[in-house]
């Protein structure tokens, strides 16, 4: 009965294999997502070796796919033999980190062979001597390039030109400040840049750079150092600065496009985001240092802002001043989710001043870093200010702690909250001990 079974699906699976179409043969071949499957799966039958040769539009090379001992120049003929027998390739992925270095000929071969029809390459591997992958690609349909573990040499703008680049990934990449600002000159179609842990190198003192774009739409920089940045992008919707970035001086420049502002863990002197925010949805700012009235002078114009998160903010001021939560109900009053850090340790106060409510708030997230008895009087407080509450998260560091006091204050914080929460039982609530 099993054997009869198995040879009716073995002959369905035949049927299948000789009569799909050669193009979606290609297709299904293209979403294997490795280089080796594809070779394998092909080899079945003549006309699956014709949809890899005609129809396969994605190669993906990785190094775990392949035995440990493999060789670099194996893995050269092997690549170049995979690449040779296509002839519409349109997204090729090659990741081979620090594990081998290829020579630069066939690194070039391959883009040269591909680059008429490419449209996304990612590209991680070490050759001897560099090769300048931007400069292989240029002139053609490339629309997205992401380049890990590379050096960009020079930015030649008499020759480069990536008229339908929308996407650029840069990768633990080293590249002069000038060679960057250059390259976002020769992509007129640029919408997200992404760059993490690059090595801005500058032949001056200072280092800065200036990006210009209007049709850049996404910024995403981690553990970036620059001593200087201005962007001149009028239709930047996303800026995300993140985890060691050291920004002295950032400058936006733009006509009020921006939605989402995150920034985390960074190390900034002076930011302007622009005089006009009136499209600004999300503020999203954790384990930051800023000047308390410049910071809040400029997010206030945010009036359309949706969700606020300030979470382990350090605010320098002069005087005894408060982000209190009269201003924000006047400021945002179309806030809908609110995320506030309590902070005993840096004098830092979400003030409960004034009457005022925050009417379309239905999630907040409340927090501690070292925790204290006020911290369960302003929950309380904070939870009476939203009449349309819908979910409550209290985060709680537990870690660090060493006396008795502290973990028995954990303990009447929660237990306080669980009684308070009787009076309000369609809200969610739920806590988050780290």
């Amino acid at each position: 009965m099993v054997s009869s079974i198995d040879a009716r699906l073995e002959a369905t699976l035949s049927w299948i294999m000789e009569h799909l179409p050669v193009e979606i043969i290609g297709d299904i071949l293209s979403r294997l997502g490795t280089a080796r499957d594809v070779v394998g799966l092909s080899a079945t039958c003549r006309k699956w070796r014709e949809a890899y040769k005609k129809y396969l539009h994605t190669l993906s090379f990785k190094f775990g796919d392949w035995p440990r001992d493999i060789t670099a120049r194996q893995l050269e003929i092997l690549i170049t033999q995979t690449i040779s027998q296509t002839v519409g390739l349109q997204c090729l992925s090659i990741h081979m980190g620090s594990a081998h270095e290829f020579a630069a000929v066939p690194v070039i071969a391959w883009l040269m062979y591909t680059r008429k029809t490419l449209q996304s390459l990612s590209y991680n591997g070490h050759t001897i001597p560099n090769v300048n992958v931007p400069e292989q690609c240029s002139r053609h349909k490339l629309q997205a390039l992401d380049l890990d573990h590379h050096s960009i040499i020079r930015v030649e703008p008499t020759y480069l030109r990536f008229t339908c680049l929308k996407s650029l990934s840069l990768r633990h990449v080293i590249i002069s400040a000038l060679d960057l600002s250059i390259l976002f000159t020769v992509c007129p179609r640029i919408e997200s840049l992404t760059l993490d842990v690059v090595e801005i190198v500058t032949s001056d003192s200072q280092s800065s750079m200036e990006l210009s774009s209007p049709t850049l739409k996404c910024i995403f920089a981690e553990k970036v150092s620059v001593e200087k940045i201005i962007l001149e992008a009028d239709n930047l919707e996303s800026l995300h600065l993140l985890n060691d970035s050291n920004i002295g001086f950032l400058k936006l420049n733009g006509k009020g496009s921006l939605q989402h502002l995150k920034i985390d863990d960074i190390v900034a002197t002076h930011l302007e985001i622009g005089a006009n925010l009136d499209n600004l949805k999300v503020i999203d700012v954790s384990y930051f240092m800023i000047k308390l009235p410049k910071f809040y002078q400029m997010i206030s114009r945010a009036s359309k802002l949706r969700t606020l998160r300030l979470w382990a903010v350090a605010f320098v001021c002069k005087d005894d001043l408060f982000i209190d939560v009269e201003s924000i109900a006047v400021s945002f009053p179309e806030l809908k989710h609110l995320a506030l850090n309590y902070d005993i340790r840096d004098g830092l106060l979400y003030a409960l001043r004034g009457s005022s409510t925050l009417e379309n708030v239905n999630v907040l997230e409340l927090g501690w870093t070292i925790i204290s008895d006020n911290f369960r009087l302003w929950v309380f407080g904070m939870i009476r200010r939203c009449p349309n509450l819908k979910k409550l998260v209290i985060h709680g560091v537990l870690s660090g702690m060493k006396t008795d006091e502290q973990s028995q204050m954990v303990t009447n914080v929660t237990s306080s909250v669980l009684r308070l929460m009787r009076k309000y039982i369609h809200v969610d609530v739920r806590f988050v001990y780290d």
